[in-house]
């Protein structure tokens, strides 16, 4: 990993996501590096061009304090672009500084990862009042999960769920992305429904230099969906995913879950813009 560390003006910047108004990123990078990550494209903007995604991490030193005042009433994302609980979090505790400096303020916090290191900060997390965690899983099948990412296993991201909703805090099982005809969201609901809050549903995009990368993948790893898949991504074919969404939302209903689908996520990134 090429680790650099790099000052930044102000932790906190606006966000255009649906449902967020601010957004944190204590690193630019992730070692993780999903195969399907669509924060791959911040190489443009990082002088990163030449490196392949989860090679490099920078992390962001900031002097100056979040103003917790601004952020009063507002809904705070942590992270966008990057997992705050990666790896090198374990020595630089970029996040912990920045959950110490949130203890005090009076947002509502959302907080994604895909890492069990997030465990350590249990007892900032308990002290406060509007905080939420997710974790991503799309599959059951950890040699799947392993093709995909460099992230904790399923079964610790399941357990670390299951430490958080019994320590009190708000979980979140988000599925993203689901691969068409693979992840089998009924199966990860029986398997976690004792422990988790709420689910939300997100859709496999295939897009830029990694839509090559998938589609060879299923080419050779689940060669009986290819077609499915060309029909999908370069037919832009809509039904499966019309069909998928239907489903979602009547076995939630039907079973009393609380539930997001953010099936049409780009959709609502610009009825938000539109909003402005």
């Amino acid at each position: 990993m090429n680790v650099k560390i790099i000052e930044t003006k102000d932790y906190v910047t606006k966000s255009n996501l649906p449902a967020s108004d601010y957004v944190i990123n204590p690193y630019v990078g992730c070692p993780h590096g999903c195969k399907y990550c669509y924060a791959s494209f911040m190489k443009r903007f990082t002088n990163h061009t030449e490196e392949e995604w989860g090679t490099f991490i920078d992390v962001k030193q900031c002097n100056k304090r979040i103003d917790i005042n601004k952020l009063k009433g507002k809904r705070v994302f942590l992270s966008s672009v990057t997992d705050c609980y990666n790896e090198f979090e374990s020595e630089y505790k970029i996040t912990r500084k920045i959950l110490e400096e949130l203890v005090k303020c009076d947002c509502f916090l959302s907080i994604s990862t895909k890492s069990k290191l997030i465990i350590r900060d249990i007892d900032l997390l308990k002290k406060m009042s509007n905080v939420e965690v997710s974790l991503s899983i799309n599959t059951l099948d950890e040699s799947f999960k392993n093709d995909m990412d460099k992230a904790s296993s399923i079964q610790d991201r399941l357990e670390t769920l299951k430490e958080l909703h019994e320590n009190g805090i708000r979980t979140i099982l988000f599925m993203s992305p689901m691969f068409p005809y693979i992840t089998d969201f009924k199966k990860i609901i029986e398997e976690s429904q004792s422990f988790v809050d709420e689910y939300w549903f997100e859709n496999l995009n295939l897009r830029g230099s990694y839509k090559k990368d998938i589609l060879t993948y299923i080419k050779n790893k689940y060669s009986k969906y290819y077609s499915d898949y060309l029909n999908i991504y370069l037919n832009n074919d809509l039904t499966y995913w019309e069909n998928l969404g239907r489903e979602i939302n009547d076995y939630c209903e039907k079973n009393n879950i609380q539930y997001k689908n953010y099936f049409y996520h780009s959709k609502l990134v610009q009825e938000k813009k539109n909003k402005k």
